[in-house]
């Protein structure tokens, strides 16, 4: 019983160590991207860049820009998956499109979530999930681009390198 009582205490401390470090408890990621192009334009960038990258040949020189599946799509909401191609992991990827500005704008609410209940840290992989598509459609060049995240938001964001992850 006494040995109970002590995993409880140290689960909570644990537990409440990473409550007051204020950000995600679960490896993750939410961006949000403003663009000053359609949302029609935005959405078949994205659903393009993914059937690119389906395969394992964008990863064959290094990198995660591979392994990534359509689940659905339509003009307001893409959902995916990626799988990181050396440990297999699997992340879930959602983006919400919504049009602004009489349909000239868009804004992308964008987030990346691991399917592995135990993962905290991820090196910015859920990050570079949704950016390296992001970049690799060539929307990073589009008229109004703007991105807006932070680490709280972003499970180290500020360490991610999307040319690895």
């Amino acid at each position: 019983m006494l040995a109970v009582r002590w995993l409880f205490a140290l689960v909570f401390a644990v537990g409440s160590h990473k409550l007051c470090w204020g950000g995600p408890l679960h490896a993750q990621c939410k961006v949000e991207w403003y663009f000053g192009i359609p949302c029609r334009a935005v959405y078949e960038s994205l659903v393009s860049q993914i059937k690119k990258w389906r395969s394992m040949s964008g990863c064959v020189t290094g990198g995660q820009r591979c392994l990534y599946k359509l689940r659905s799509a339509s003009v307001h909401f893409i959902s995916a998956k990626h799988t990181t191609p050396v440990k297999g992991s699997v992340d879930d990827i959602n983006f919400r499109l919504v049009p602004s500005l009489f349909f000239s704008f868009c804004h992308v609410s964008a987030m990346s979530v691991s399917e592995s209940w135990y993962a905290v840290r991820d090196h910015g992989t859920n990050y570079c999930n949704l950016y390296n598509l992001i970049e690799g459609s060539g929307l990073t060049e589009s008229r109004g681009y703007r991105e807006v995240t932070s680490e709280f938001f972003c499970t180290q964001r500020s360490s991610a390198n999307c040319t690895i992850y």
